[in-house]
């Protein structure tokens, strides 16, 4: 009798097995007739009630019942699996034939260009292009620069320290004491400087924490505020247009004596004041000035012997000027339809 029964289970399992299309459903047979609760397991519980010849016999018929159904389940399994991949891999067929999907070309960013075009300009005029590390020494940053300890610009407020010497620079001006020290003193100094500084300041469309500048430095003898000033003309000149005319007002930095500010026509209204310029005609570009004697002397120099002028620029602002940008962050928040607009070509 419980042969009769384990064999219609068998024959009933492996006509469900055959009629399956679908892996849950496959699964969902293997726990009906095989798991712990199933139909096979529910016959096998009579054992108990047959005698001890039969009982071997069951166990042989039950055991072979479980192997045919075992098996007819995993080819089950293993079919439904390989026309599922061949669907899959059907409906994702790639036709080899069609066009690639054009790259974008890329090109410098604006920034780049502004640099490597001050750089050239400088290039012709004898300069050479150094550059500095962005972690500098409190030393270079501020004392080589006649800035005393205790100076304002040393506030925690403006500056980023690592350590109590070390920070990031919050000017590329540190170049020129490096520059000066480490050169022959027998030969002029001609370099400029462009890199990244750093300053605490709160992001807005002037203002940025993270942002370019470039520092030149000429020291030789007899080198006059003339020279300085005849350089910021053909420097105004070849990056604004012939057109511009510059202007240079006092100004402060602990580095030099004099110092200047240089201000630009603006393009504008040609100096006739517009919004643009304030109504005043000119736009501040940079500062500069004549070295201070005391960072002369700091780098091995004599002042009584030697001079010279330095200036420093920031990349940024002369990009926002030549080309009309009238937000600073346009150029660090990497939107492609910005940046197009600047490709060479």
């Amino acid at each position: 009798m419980m042969q009769e029964e384990l064999k219609a289970l068998e024959v009933e399992a492996l006509q469900k097995i055959k009629e399956v299309t679908d892996e849950r459903s496959l699964q969902d047979i293997r726990v009906h007739y095989l798991g712990k609760k199933g139909a096979l397991t529910a016959i096998l519980r009579g054992m108990g009630k047959l005698s001890k010849e039969e009982r071997p016999v069951v166990g042989e018929v039950a055991n072979s019942v479980r192997e045919n159904v075992t098996a007819a389940l995993d080819a089950k399994k293993t079919k439904l699996e390989k026309a599922a991949l061949e669907a899959q891999l059907s409906k994702e067929t790639i036709d080899v034939t069609l066009p690639g999907r054009p790259v974008a070309e890329s090109g410098p960013h604006i920034l780049t260009q502004i640099i490597e075009e001050i750089e050239d300009l400088f290039i012709g005029m004898g300069y050479e292009i150094k550059e500095g590390p962005e972690v500098e020494t409190d030393y270079f940053n501020f004392e080589a620069l006649n800035l005393p300890k205790n100076h304002p610009a040393r506030d925690m407020q403006d500056t980023f320290y690592i350590t109590n010497e070390l920070l990031l620079r919050t000017h590329t001006s540190p170049m020129q004491a490096r520059a000066m020290q480490h050169s022959d003193k027998s030969q002029p100094v001609k370099m400029i400087c462009p890199g990244k500084v750093y300053r605490r300041d709160t992001d807005d469309a002037t203002h940025s924490h993270q942002f370019t500048q470039i520092e030149g430095l000429y020291v030789d003898r007899n080198v006059t505020m003339g020279d300085l000033k005849g350089t910021l003309d053909r420097f105004s000149k070849a990056m604004f247009g012939q057109d511009r005319e510059i202007r240079l007002r006092p100004s402060f930095f602990p580095f030099t004596e004099p110092s200047v500010e240089m201000d630009i026509s603006c393009k504008s209204c040609h100096g006739k004041g517009c919004s643009v310029c304030k109504h005043t005609g000119w736009i501040e570009i940079l500062g500069a000035g004549m070295m201070h004697p005391n960072v002369l002397e700091m780098a091995g120099y004599d002042p009584k012997e030697f001079t010279g002028f330095a200036f420093g620029m920031g990349p940024d602002r002369i990009a926002m000027l030549k080309y009309g940008v009238n937000d600073i962050r346009h150029f660090y928040t990497n939107d492609i339809r910005f940046l197009t607009q600047f490709h060479h070509g």
